[in-house]
Formats: C-alpha cells, structure tokens, sequence
C-alpha cells in the first residue's frame, strides 16, 4: 500500500528534525543530565513537529543506552518503542476524546506499571480541546503523577489552556520553519524518490506552507500524484489555485490603469478557472512587497508611483483579515477593488470623511452607588494623598526609564552596525549554542532561555545585538538587562554589551543603514549613557506596596487607593 510522503519522511530521531533546534537541544540535555519533568506543554502552527518530537522523546527517556540525548535504536527498549505493539506510549487525541469520562478512564489507568519500558507515556495531541470539566479531572494527576509516568500535552491553541495546567507543564514553544529549511528538506525528498521538478517550484511549495513543513511535504506529494512528467510552476500555480506571475502583472497594470471594467472581468475570470481568490490577493501582495523591496535595496525603478503601491499594499493587508471570514470571497474582493480605483482614479479626489466627520465622545460616566455616609478623618486622608503621590511618582519613574533603556538599546545597536564584522557574527551565534548547556541551572537557567529565544543579528569587537519577535519579550528583559549581559559573558567567555530590540526594529536599522551606505553616509558614533536595570529599582516599589497596605489595615474601605 502507498504511504504518504509526510509519513514516510517523518523524523524517527531528534537528528533528523527540521527547524527547531532550541527545543531539540533541551530535551537532549534534559535526556543527558536525567532531569527529566514530569510533564511538558508543546505549542505552535500545525506541522512544525509538535508530535513527532513527542514521540521521540517519548522513544528516547526509555533508551538503555543513548547517546548524547538521543535513543540508540538497537536496545531492547528502543525495538519495542518503535513496535505496533508498544503498549507504553499512547497517544490520545483530544478532540474526539474530550470528556470528563475519558480523562477519568485515563487516572484510572495511570497508577498500572509500564509493561516493558521505564517510562509510561501519554501524548494528549490537540489538548485545548478538552472539555473544563476534563481539563479539572486531569488537573490533579498532571501535578502528581507516579514516577513512571509522563505527559505530554500538544496544541496549536495554547490560549484555550487554563492557567492552572500550564503552570505544572515544562512548555515549549516551536516556531513556523523557515522556506530555506523546507527548501532543503523537500531537496533531500525529492532526490530520494527521483521526483522530477523545477527548482522554483519548491520555493514555491515553501511560501505556501507557511512554515509548516508536513504541509510542505503534502502539497510535494500531491503535486506528484498530478504530474506523470517533471513537477512546473504551472502545475503549482493550477494544483494551489494560484495565477502565474504574468497573470499577476496585468492584474496589478490593470488596478493602478483604474480600468475598473477589465479588472472586474479578470476577477470573474479567476473565479471561473476555479482560482482560490484569497490566494491571489497574497500573491498580489507579495508581488507589490517584492518590488518595493527591489526599489529601496537595490534602487530598481518602480513602473507606479511608490505612495500609491504603498498606500494599496497597507489597505489590502488590512482587507485580508475580513476577506478570510467573508461568505462570499469574490463579492468581497470586487466591492474593496471598486471602492479602491474610484476613490483613487481623480487625483483631485479629496478624502471629506477625514476632514468632516469628528468622532463623538463616548465615554460614559460612573456614577457611584449612594452609600450611608462615613466620617473619615483627617489623618486617613492625607495618608490617601500621601499613598496617591508616591504611587504616581512610581509610574513617572518606571515610564521614564523604560524609556531611557529604550534609547540605551537604540544608541548600543547603531554604535554596533557601524563596526560589525561577519566573523564576530558568527562567533556570537556559535557563542549563544552553547548557552543550551546552561538551561538546567538551578538559579541562572531562565537567563539562558530567555537569551536563547533570541537571534543574533550583529556583532562589534565591543557590542552584540539579539533581536526578539515579540516586544513584551524586550521589555521583559529590562528589569534585568544587565544580570543577562553578565551572564552571558560568563559562560561564553565574552567581554561585549548586548542590545536586546525587537526584529521589527532591527529591519528598520537595517533599512536605514542600508539608505545612508548608499548616500556615503553611516551612523554617528554615540557614547551610551549610564543606567539600571529596572529590578534595582524594586525597593521603591515594596515600599509603596507596603505603605498601600498599611493604609488599608488602618482605615479598612474608608480610604479608597487608587
């Protein structure tokens, strides 16, 4: 019988796992060290290896001998793993197993010896799909579990999870696969099935997947079952419902011409070639992205006038998201690109609704519940005044050094662009590896994590600049920016300062770097000024907590603190 190719390239050992090398590090040296938890939370988009690293994990703490974390396939545990009859690995899907009665029927089993191996595995794939009562049935055994059991709870959908679980899992968050990995792994597929296909095409199959690689792999092997001969762009293009990219070109001729009768009949045309619309307007996107990319890089000429492809790009990025939802997609589309050319096709064209239409306040007014009349004393308030002027002080305080830390990061990245070298580069990322070493320390651990979900981006003989995908992350890091700095130059043996921004920030810098080199200009060098990490300035805090607290011990609800 036929296997699917997804199945038959699914990684057996962690060696052989694309993408997600944080997460394949940890648990190899949590296997190495044997500080195994007793239950994991694996997050993130669908096939990026959530459950297949289940279950080598789940192979590999049950290997006699492993080797450097990783399962040695020849033991007798590793045979028996890797058997149809393996009894002590079990996953269970949670969207069709999402009762209280289930979960029960799984605590009742849980306290039963493994019948072969050391560790009894369960893998609950799709978690966020239980129901609350199971979710509470589940709660207690997730917190103490025999010895000889582990879960591991997989989702896409972390926000459905409550708190209380979470808190009791060690998690793991796995990010999208980047198109160079899928690249390469559909490569290596595409060479060991002797499947004929144009290079371009896997770059293709790549975007498409977005960052998921089992969708990758899927869209090859269909691909293959519709083409008899060698794998083209226009197989790709008719299989994903797309248009090719001549197609793309007089469509965008045709929406910046304003000829509203042809652009209509191009939509109604796609609509009848069965073309997948949504997919269309993202290739159009990208298409549009690509050549302001080209013109601000590499000073290519721009055929429309770059606020107008601009100022189309952001309204169509902001259309999408109602485009998914809409019940009729063509309809949709054709109503925003009406709107669009109309609005756009007279330069004279004067937007009146910003001009005229003033939005109302809205703001409603709290009236307060009468209550009976309390006399309260002098002394209760003028100590309420005293807690509301140091508390405002406070949040003056903490604004105005976030915001020095910010201009601090910004000055330290600048002063590194202006002497990064490549080499440097490539020592730093070399140089944060070795931080997975470091993430079972019992006091320090969280600091190599949390340098770890960085990227290095940059590095001087002087400075390093680690960027983060999520702005929460960077300001996270301020409380203690210089406990992280420190760390790091300990254990890697470097003497430099790190700037921590964010990666929307960095392809900024990056974009405005690139603009003054091509003008002959470059960053002014700036010397960084003084400052704390934000946790130092805890004490300010505990006072103020314990000056609310002793106010509201003394006057009960007569003061109100604000």
């Amino acid at each position: 019988m036929y296997q699917a190719l997804y199945r038959k390239y699914r990684p057996t050992v962690f060696d052989d796992v694309v993408g997600q090398n944080i997460v394949v590090n940890t648990l190899k040296n949590a296997i190495n060290y044997n500080h195994i938890n007793h239950a994991y939370l694996f997050s993130g988009p669908r096939g990026t290896g959530k459950t297949t690293i289940a279950k080598i994990f789940a192979r590999s703490v049950n290997c006699l001998e492993p080797v450097d974390g990783v399962a040695c396939g020849k033991c007798k545990n590793c045979l028996y793993s890797f058997s149809k009859e393996c009894m002590d690995i079990i996953e269970i899907d949670a969207a069709s197993n999402n009762g209280v009665d289930e979960i029960r029927e799984l605590r009742s089993k849980v306290g039963i010896l493994p019948s072969e191996l050391k560790y009894k595995v369960y893998i609950i794939d799709e978690v966020h799909m239980l129901s609350i009562g199971a979710f509470n049935a589940l709660l207690k055994t997730i917190e103490e579990p025999p010895e000889h059991v582990i879960f591991i709870l997989a989702t896409t959908d972390p926000q459905k999870i409550p708190a209380t679980i979470i808190s009791r899992c060690q998690w793991y968050s796995f990010k999208k696969i980047s198109n160079d990995d899928i690249v390469k792994r559909l490569t290596e597929i595409v060479n060991d099935e002797s499947i004929k296909v144009d290079e371009k095409v896997l770059g293709k199959i790549a975007q498409a997947s977005d960052g998921g690689l089992r969708d990758a792999i899927g869209l090859l092997d269909k691909l293959r079952a519709y083409c008899t001969d060698e794998i083209t762009l226009d197989d790709f293009y008719e299989i994903n419902g797309e248009v090719n990219e001549e197609e793309l070109r007089k469509l965008e001729k045709l929406i910046f011409s304003f000829d509203v009768s042809e652009v209509l009949s191009l939509v109604e045309k796609y609509y009848r070639d069965g073309k997948n619309l949504v997919q269309v307007v993202k290739q159009l996107m990208l298409l549009i992205k690509d050549e302001l990319f080209n013109h601000y890089i590499n000073s290519d000429e721009l055929i429309f006038e770059e606020s107008e492809l601009v100022n189309f790009l952001n309204l169509l990025n902001e259309h999408l998201v109602e485009l998914k939802k809409a019940d009729d997609v063509k309809l949709s589309i054709e109503i925003f690109l009406l709107h669009y050319m109309n609005e756009h096709k007279n330069p004279e064209t004067v937007r009146s609704e910003a001009v005229h239409s003033q939005p109302k306040s809205t703001e409603e007014v709290y009236i307060r519940p009468k209550k009976e009349e309390k006399t309260i004393s002098t002394e209760a308030v003028e100590k309420q005044k005293e807690v509301k002027t140091l508390s405002t002080e406070i949040v003056k305080k903490t604004n105005e050094q976030i915001k020095k830390y910010e201009e601090l990061m910004l000055i330290r990245s600048k002063n590194t662009m202006i002497e990064a070298v490549k080499d440097e580069l490539n020592k730093e990322t070399v140089n944060l590896d070795k931080l997975n070493d470091y993430t079972f320390e019992p006091n320090n651990g969280y600091l190599a994590c949390e340098l770890l979900d960085g990227k290095v981006r940059a590095s001087s003989p002087k400075n390093i600049i680690i960027s983060y995908d999520y702005e929460g992350m960077v300001d996270k890091l301020s409380n203690h920016f210089n406990k992280l700095n420190d760390f790091y130059n300990e254990k890697t043996g470097s003497l430099k300062k790190i700037a921590f921004i964010t990666t929307t920030k960095w392809n900024e810098l990056k974009q405005e770097y690139i603009n003054l080199h091509k003008q002959g200009k470059q960053f002014e060098y700036q010397e960084e000024p003084i400052l704390n990490s934000l946790e130092e300035d805890v004490k300010i805090n505990n006072e103020s907590d314990d000056l609310i607290n002793q106010t509201i011990e003394m006057f009960g609800d007569l003061v109100e603190v604000e």
